[in-house]
């Protein structure tokens, strides 16, 4: 295995891991005003409706620590985008990073949803082109097709006309307990630190 394939691997395994640092961050060391969480929080939970719809399409395989895919998913917001899972992240993030520091000065609000924001596409600048390899290798030219047709993050504005791929939305619990425990977590500590101020 080559270092490139190892560092890959392991950013991988451990996206949640990396991820969690700047929300640990964001929860320490932000100051949350009304307006900052009247903002922010519509934002994040569009994020987790967006995964969850996604969810739904790709199920439990985007838990795991090595990339899996039983069949290729192109249908419902994977017609859409080839990555909604992450784009839904983002917007989470996003959305969380802006209502933390309403009350930062400008200076540390900045560098706080810069380096929420930055941690997630260094992670994801590893994570998809990591995904994609062994979807390529696995799919072969029905991938070339998909990534032909459905933009990597920035979504189209009308479906590809892919289909392929049902909607399970019982399968959305079992795939999302960490994320929804994670969503918890930042909304208890949004609120905490709100009711300190």
């Amino acid at each position: 295995m080559s270092e490139s394939n190892a560092l890959d691997e392991f950013v991988f395994a451990r996206r949640g891991e990396l991820l969690a640092v700047p929300a640990v961050v964001l929860a320490a060391l932000g100051k949350p005003d009304a307006l900052s969480i009247a903002l922010g929080l519509p934002l994040a939970f569009v994020g987790e409706g967006v995964r969850a719809w996604a969810v739904g399409y790709s199920g439990v395989t985007t838990r795991g620590d090595a990339v899996t895919a039983p069949a290729l998913v192109t249908a419902g917001p994977y017609a859409y985008v080839r990555n909604p899972l992450y784009v839904g992240n983002f917007l989470t993030a996003a959305g969380f990073a802006i209502a933390f520091t309403g009350a930062n000065d400008a200076g540390k609000r900045a560098a706080l949803i810069a380096g929420a924001l930055g941690t997630m596409l260094a992670v994801y600048s590893i994570v998809v082109p990591h995904e994609e390899r062994y979807l390529r290798s696995t799919f072969g030219a029905a991938f070339d097709a998909y990534v032909a047709a459905v933009p990597r993050v920035i979504p189209r504005t009308q479906p590809a006309g892919t289909d392929a791929g049902t909607y399970d939305p019982s399968v959305i619990a079992r795939a999302e307990s960490r994320t929804f425990i994670t969503f918890g977590a930042m909304l208890g500590a949004l609120a905490v630190k709100a009711v300190k101020r």
